[in-house]
């Protein structure tokens, strides 16, 4: 397979989203790449079960990208190895009645990781600096006291907002959680295509939503935001991936070779020791638990 390090995909600079291909070849067939993928997500599994049992780092997982982007097959299919008391999964949606009642960051303040967990993120805070930045009109909803109109909602505002999402993922990186986020990025002609799909397969009808094409139709507008809020929070703490991902087994491969690259280098993340006195009666127990 063509190489690539973790760092091949991260943004490091100021990029232009329409430079960037959503294609990337990775010189393999599509068996090969799922049995690489196979391999890849068996050894995060295992240093999964290390993080549990160190109980001393988290890790988040953010997955952002425009409809049929495939989130939810990659959630699927990278965690699977997974041991599920290790992993929880938040799909955030509009915002609740209870979740409007506080800032925008609170819903997703109380789902981050617990030590030794992963917590994975399907659409994340950055929902509230791309869906509403496109429909500034949501913003109203939070009922925010310096906002008493759409012409509130300015250029201030949204740095404001940015600001407080960067102080967000440094105070949380600096207490002990990964963070990881991932940008999934397909064309415009790729979206088509799943949307069709999507139409065709009557086992899919039920993803398809009329509201889909209403979104498709700001494409643009989408591209420009997600292209400022990479480039706004990008950050050694907290870096953006822009994966290619008109083909869904690639992108699948990239995100869980990127992450267990990423946390295999943290070189303190062993298995606790055990207590001196049990490993001094190790043999003692093994006969108890023999002569029963």
């Amino acid at each position: 397979m063509n190489h690539f390090d973790k760092d091949t995909f991260r943004v490091t600079k100021p990029i232009k989203l329409s430079e960037i291909s959503t294609k990337f070849d990775l010189g393999a067939s599509k068996k090969d790449i799922k049995k690489e993928l196979e391999e890849v997500r068996e050894n995060l599994g295992k240093l999964q079960d290390t993080m549990y049992a160190h109980g001393k780092y988290g890790v988040l997982v953010c997955l952002q990208g425009m409809d049929t982007a495939g989130k939810d097959s990659l959630i699927r299919e990278v965690f699977k190895d997974f041991n599920t008391r290790g992993i929880v999964v938040h799909s955030f949606k509009v915002p609740t009645e209870l979740e409007l009642k506080h800032d925008y960051l609170w819903r997703h303040y109380i789902a981050l990781p617990a030590r030794g967990k992963f917590s994975i993120f399907n659409r994340t805070h950055y929902e509230n600096v791309l869906v509403t930045r496109v429909h500034p009109e949501y913003i109203m909803g939070e009922n925010i006291p310096s906002v008493n109109s759409i012409d509130d909602i300015n250029d201030e505002f949204w740095a404001k907002r940015f600001e407080q999402i960067n102080n967000f993922e440094k105070h949380i990186s600096e207490n002990g959680t990964i963070i990881f986020k991932f940008f999934l990025n397909i064309s415009k002609e790729e979206q088509k295509n799943r949307l069709l799909r999507r139409l065709d397969l009557k086992e899919k009808n039920w993803k398809f939503s009329p509201g889909d094409l209403k979104e498709r139709k700001l494409w643009d507008n989408y591209q420009d935001c997600y292209q400022d809020a990479l480039n706004r929070t990008s950050k050694s703490h907290a870096p953006w991936f822009t994966i290619p991902a008109d083909d869904k087994s690639t992108a699948r491969y990239i995100v869980a070779k990127t992450m267990y690259d990423t946390l295999k280098e943290y070189t303190d993340i062993e298995e606790p020791e055990l207590d001196e006195d049990i490993k001094a009666n190790i043999e003692l127990y093994k006969q108890q638990l023999a002569s029963e």
